[in-house]
């Protein structure tokens, strides 16, 4: 597991528990910017949700952390179910006063990093179908629309898949 990464002025690293606060604020603004119509959940528990995550023994939490804040964070595992070769990116987000510097970037290298270091092969998401700027991060990152879950219709997630093996 990844313990730290730097990178330049960046550190990734994995979340700790006494962080849950400031990783859920993160989390709510960065959402916030691709709900026209507010954020879906918005009297929801994030502090704990995201504290359960941090904790949950096959769960992780890696955050990307500048000039001593968090600015990113993304929260992986195999899903129930799942075959034990296939993660699942379940949140990832970048501070929106940090977007377009590079620390998307360096935080899903460090997720691939963990998921081949882990033995993963594929790695799977959704994304809001309204989120156009995160839906061409991912293209960038080399995820592709998963042909096993297309979209039904009225569905608001895109299903994506990324070949952990590929390089």
């Amino acid at each position: 597991m990844i313990s730290e990464r730097v990178s330049g002025a960046l550190v990734i690293r994995t979340a700790l528990s006494a962080e849950t606060e400031v990783i859920a604020d993160l989390h709510v603004r960065a959402r916030s910017t691709y709900y026209p119509d507010g954020v879906p959940q918005a009297d929801f528990d994030w502090t704990e949700s995201w504290r359960g995550s941090i904790e949950r023994p096959d769960g992780h939490v890696l955050c990307a952390v500048e000039q001593g804040r968090i600015v990113a964070i993304a929260s992986f595992r195999t899903p129930d179910g799942a075959p034990v070769d296939t993660v699942k990116l379940f949140q990832f987000h970048v501070d929106p006063g940090h977007w377009r510097a590079g620390i998307g970037t360096a935080l899903h290298a460090a997720c691939v990093e963990e998921w081949r270091a882990d033995g993963k092969r594929t790695a799977v998401l959704d994304v809001h179908a309204d989120n156009r700027r995160a839906q061409a991060f991912y293209a960038r990152q080399g995820w592709v629309p998963d042909p096993e879950n297309p979209p039904a219709e009225g569905d608001h997630h895109l299903f994506l898949r990324f070949s952990v093996a590929g390089e």
